[in-house]
């Protein structure tokens, strides 16, 4: 049996007889149905995997301490399938790249001088996407420690918003009036997730300064109290709402603050409540609140 064709100065010669053309046909058809079969096995495990941890991940927040307020199926959904989808390709580059160079070498191409060019056609390549690398990097590790995910409302900086999808390169937000952020993940140099664990609502309570104190905290309290037994409210507060005290103290007021602690991202809904009840709460016992500018206890539309 002959030799299959070789390559000399890197341009391919054909020699030998039929039978060693017909071997290396074999050989590079199993090369060919090898390296597929591999990467369509890899492929499966890695589905299957991504899925087992997104089961077990969904399993252990249920069963956490934070009494499930941190999952979000949507959340896990796209970050097992974003980390799987990187793993996949990952696996396809190496496997499909191994037998594509297996199979010219079969062929008898030289692969010294074309791997050499391969890596100086990378280097300036790497060189010249250093900062779409940066940005995939980033994405990829904030996908694997799980800092945000759909639907929580973060604060990165420059922009703050609702996550609405998150890419290996650029994160989408949604803003409080409406507008689309896109944000690099590699420009992302600190985030404020506020839609994990819990939230507190504050009010600022202005009051005249020669009011009676302690009648303005009862008041007070039972506003919250009966805020913190009416639906939906009761669902939303994780705790009673507390009087702290006071505040701050002027010539012409003093400010009690009133706080709760909110299921995540519900704070802004329960001050208006608050706010619309203790307004009503403080004019029925005829107590009268400081009309300092920038402070006004204003009742929300549509309630």
């Amino acid at each position: 049996m002959g030799p299959p064709p070789r390559a000399r100065g890197g341009v391919v010669t054909v020699g030998g007889s039929w039978e060693s053309w017909l071997a290396s046909g074999l050989r590079i058809t199993l090369i060919v149905v090898v390296a597929l079969l591999l990467r369509l096995a890899l492929r499966r495990s890695i589905g299957r995997l991504t899925a087992r941890l997104n089961r077990e991940d969904g399993n252990r927040r249920r069963s956490s301490a934070m009494g499930g307020l941190l999952v979000n199926p949507e959340r896990r959904r796209q970050r097992s399938e974003t980390i799987g989808s990187v793993l996949k390709s990952t696996a396809s580059v190496l496997v499909l790249g191994t037998a594509a160079l297996m199979v010219l070498s079969e062929l008898g191409v030289q692969l010294g001088p074309l791997m050499a060019s391969a890596g100086v056609a990378g280097v300036a390549l790497g060189f010249g996407a250093r900062s779409v690398v940066a940005d995939v990097l980033a994405g990829l590790f904030m996908l694997l420690e799980d800092q945000y995910g759909v639907g929580d409302t973060i604060d990165v900086g420059e922009a703050t918003g609702t996550v609405l999808e998150i890419g290996l390169r650029v994160t989408t937000l949604r803003g409080a009036s409406g507008e689309t952020w896109y944000v690099r993940n590699g420009e992302i140099t600190r985030v404020g997730n506020l839609s994990q664990g819990w939230a507190t609502a504050t009010v600022d309570v202005p009051v005249a300064a020669d009011a009676d104190l302690e009648r303005v905290r009862r008041v007070l309290a039972e506003a919250g109290a009966g805020m913190a037994a009416d639906a939906p409210w009761k669902e939303l507060l994780r705790e009673p709402v507390e009087v702290l005290g006071v505040e701050e103290v002027t010539a012409d007021s003093i400010t009690l603050r009133v706080t709760g602690k909110t299921a995540p991202g519900k704070a802004p809904e329960v001050e208006r409540e608050l706010r619309w009840r203790i307004k009503r709460a403080l004019g029925a016992a005829g107590i009268e609140r400081a009309g300092e500018p920038g402070t006004p206890l204003s009742e929300p539309t549509g309630t």
